[in-house]
């Protein structure tokens, strides 16, 4: 079978490009965004809205959103320039900013502000029920179940009725935060009142999957047919997913005969989560074929089937296959994502093959951008080289894309720096991690408070301390 593969996937070497360029296009220097980024980059949190006045950029409701995408993670420096923005003339936050704004904040826990968004929505008229969906979802991945049941709850008093889709995002919110008995218990109460349909069955199914309770999910999965809700093709994808996760392969294959049988004809998505669980399970000949079939199927291979692959040949360390898929995937036009390039990366630095593992991110550049886990990947494992230099200059490529690290990011590279005594650099990224609004972890701030200690530099952290003094109460966490 592997030799059938060989020959159905065959192609060029795989080729390094130059990670970095010295020139920067006119284009970049006449776009506003790019402008507009560049200035958020490497302006003083405290000079920002001067440098933004000064810069003559007409802001508009288009480029707002695309530059709070970019800078999702800097959370208080976003909030900075959305705060400018609604000071502009002849301008109005558009509902997509205001929710992409919520988002952000919520992310680094800064409820309070998050609220007067809110409130300001109401006042405006811009609330929906995709505005409390979305504090529901942050809630409840930070563990808060209780604050994403009151926002549910609350609906009504910001002058938005709660309905079914609302029921939805609440069960969906907690299911997949890991609070599927939460949701359970919800759904059980409230039932009579908004009437389930199949995504409400869905979503609980999936739920008590993910527990994992693969009995429960069969008793939701019966309780859904008795009503009179039939599966579909998500409802089926979702049982394959969970018979996959309980090891329970054989039956999820019988799903997918039982589909064909009823013309119901299988997604690229089960075909994916088949060739991943065949991975997992090191049958590398089984996850070919599943492939294979596929696409004598006529299902056409998206970049999720492909990662699958990708993800098997990684499991039994067959790397060379890996770049054959990466040629095929050219050549049937489908591009490789940054989990793509992750899952690579992270199956070459688990063998220590450190110099591949920079090649293939070097390569990667030219084909997709890399996500926060591609560089905190890349910053960890030049720390863990002590090639502290190598890690900066990722860093500094990082920043040069305006790509804003996450709090992952900055505590990897903090810690590196730590376990290399750069105590000053450290300090540095540890200020600019707190000036954005993200809190840093409990083990990571020990880490430098420790290296402070011991070099005599109680007065640097009393200052760190005070800062972090000044943010939202939340506990350290990491």
């Amino acid at each position: 079978m592997l030799r059938q593969l060989h020959k159905k996937l065959c192609g060029r070497k795989v080729i390094v490009t130059r990670m970095y360029s010295s020139k920067e296009s006119m284009e970049d220097k006449l776009d506003p965004l790019n402008r507009l980024c560049k200035i958020m980059m490497s302006c003083p949190k405290l000079g920002l809205d001067t440098e933004l006045d000064q810069s003559g950029i007409r802001i508009s409701s288009e480029m707002l959103d695309d530059a709070l995408k970019r800078f999702e993670n800097a959370g208080m420096l976003a909030y900075r320039l959305f705060e400018w923005a609604g000071k502009q003339h002849n301008y109005e936050h558009s509902t997509r900013s205001y929710h992409t704004m919520i988002e952000s904040l919520a992310k680094i826990r800064q409820y309070q502000i998050m609220w007067d968004l809110v409130n300001k929505m109401k006042t405006k008229g811009m609330l929906n029920i995709e505005t409390f969906c979305i504090i529901m979802r942050k809630y409840a991945r930070a563990q808060k179940v209780e604050e994403a049941v009151y926002t549910f709850n609350i609906m009504n008093k910001f002058d938005v009725p709660s309905n079914l889709a609302a029921f939805n995002g609440l069960l969906s919110a907690l299911c997949k935060s890991k609070n599927v008995r939460k949701a359970q218990e919800i759904f059980d109460s409230k039932k009579h009142e908004f009437v389930p349909d199949l995504k409400t069955y869905s979503i609980l199914i999936e739920g008590w999957g993910r527990a994992p309770n693969l009995p429960k999910a069969r008793e939701v999965y019966r309780e859904m047919i008795e009503v009179g809700c039939n599966a579909d093709i998500v409802t089926y994808g979702i049982m394959v997913d969970i018979l996959c996760k309980a090891g329970r392969v054989d039956e999820a294959v019988e799903i997918v005969k039982e589909m064909e049988f009823s013309g119901c004809r299988p997604t690229s998505f089960i075909y994916s989560v088949l060739v991943h669980t065949y991975g997992l399970e090191n049958q590398i000949e089984d996850a070919i074929d599943t492939f294979l079939e596929m696409e004598k199927n006529g299902v056409e291979a998206d970049v999720a089937v492909y990662n699958s692959l990708i993800s098997a040949f990684c499991k039994v360390n067959k790397f060379k296959n890996i770049y054959r898929v990466l040629n095929d995937m050219q050549l049937k036009g489908v591009t490789p994502n940054a989990r793509t390039c992750n899952i690579i990366l992270s199956g070459l630095i688990a063998r220590g093959e450190t110099d591949d593992a920079f090649k293939v991110f070097r390569r990667m550049l030219k084909i997709c951008d890399p996500d926060a886990d591609t560089y905190t990947m890349m910053i960890k494992m030049f720390c863990e080289r002590n090639e502290v230099k190598m890690a900066h200059k990722v860093w500094k490529y990082m920043k040069r894309k305006q790509f804003v690290p996450s709090m992952h990011t900055f505590s990897a590279f903090i810690n590196g720096l730590c376990d290399n005594a750069d105590v000053s650099r450290a300090c540095v990224l540890m200020e600019e991690m707190i000036e954005k609004g993200m809190r840093p972890g409990r083990m990571t701030f020990e880490n430098l408070r420790q290296l402070l200690l011991k070099e005599g530099r109680e007065d640097v952290l009393e200052f760190l301390q005070l800062k972090i003094n000044h943010m939202v109460r939340e506990p350290l966490s990491d």
